[in-house]
């Protein structure tokens, strides 16, 4: 009891940790002993990259979610992840290492303001980003990743009339790409939309040689500089496989460290953030929110847990499972 009431009132468990706690040893045992998966997306802290099972982006932890035999998920992410682990895999016990950790994108989408302004295009599909909440899951046709969203529109009807939420900037990138006209949903990621533009082409100027690559969550305006839009995978796959040696990399900086390890002799730069901030990079604010110590404490404790309403589930299970079906072909 005491526990769950700290993860009521704090979103993690703050009980302390004994001094001579090797944490990196009792999070391998923990998970061995509890039949436990540990899922991380690129942009949480390295030390707990280097300490999951899988490390992704949306799509792929999505796909390790609904395939995974473990008994728990610990997420190591941010709420809607979990929530979409959960959606997925529902007899499974999925935990956040602290339910704080949401996302500027989700919240942007209310889903009672999401259902009055789906009311309002009767005749239109419903494409969801996948960073969004479970309620707008269940009020989408088809969720998508960076990854897939191309794909999955160009797969449609062309006279399929089609709302593309909540991501304004993936859906103008992917409306761009596919030539259609989508109905946006005026929503937003913090981390992508503050790079600065500015800075960006000042960064530019001083390494002449370096390719710009960009996440389609970046504005316009820096997209259009770009080398190479794609999503974090795509980002670090080009970054490994291109004969070029200098990047300049513009999405969340916790790329950077499966960058380094892939590619050690090569010289990447993090975009700038219009605010300065500790490393002149841009951050996740609620990704950092994960650390090794809650980390162990999740596991340790199986809390904070993430539940999704059963009727919620089902009907977003519908849209995920739509996505990952059409990512099969």
């Amino acid at each position: 009891m005491e526990i769950l009431e700290q993860v009521s009132k704090y979103g993690f468990v703050t009980d302390p940790i004994g001094k001579n706690v090797d944490l990196v040893a009792e999070i391998q045992r923990l998970k061995k002993e509890k039949n436990a998966v540990i899922l991380a997306h690129y942009y949480v802290d390295a030390d707990i990259q280097d300490l999951a099972d899988y490390v992704g982006d949306s799509l792929g932890l999505s796909q390790q979610a609904a395939a995974t035999t473990a008994d728990m998920i610990v997420f190591c992410g941010v709420h809607f992840m979990g929530e979409t682990a959960k959606i997925l895999s529902p007899s499974k016990k999925v935990v956040l290492p602290d339910l704080n950790a949401g996302c500027s994108l989700a919240d942007s989408a209310p889903a009672d303001k999401f259902a009055d302004f789906k009311a309002q295009h009767p005749d239109h599909l419903v494409i969801s980003y996948i960073n969004c909440s479970a309620e707008i899951k269940a009020l989408t046709d088809i969720v998508c990743t960076s990854s897939n969203a191309v794909k999955i529109v160009d797969a449609l009807p062309k006279d399929q009339k089609i709302i593309f939420a909540p991501d304004a900037n993936l859906g103008r990138y992917v409306a761009h790409k596919t030539g259609r006209e989508l109905v946006l949903w005026d929503g937003a990621c913090i981390v992508h939309v503050d790079i600065s533009e500015a800075k960006l082409r000042a960064l530019r100027t001083n390494h002449p040689e370096a390719k710009l690559v960009a996440h389609p969550e970046c504005k316009a305006d820096v997209l259009i500089q770009a080398d190479f839009v794609g999503s974090t995978t795509a980002i670090l796959q080009y970054v490994i496989e291109s004969p070029e040696q200098e990047f300049i990399v513009a999405t969340e900086a916790g790329i950077l460290h499966k960058m380094k390890q892939a590619v050690p002799h090569k010289k990447l730069i993090p975009a700038p953030a219009i605010e300065n901030n500790t490393c002149a990079c841009s951050e996740c604010p609620y990704m950092k929110m994960n650390t090794v110590e809650k980390l162990y404490k999740a596991l340790l404790h199986e809390q904070p847990e993430i539940t999704v309403p059963e009727d919620i589930r089902l009907k977003a299970y519908q849209s995920v499972n739509r996505m990952l079906e059409m990512s099969k072909a």
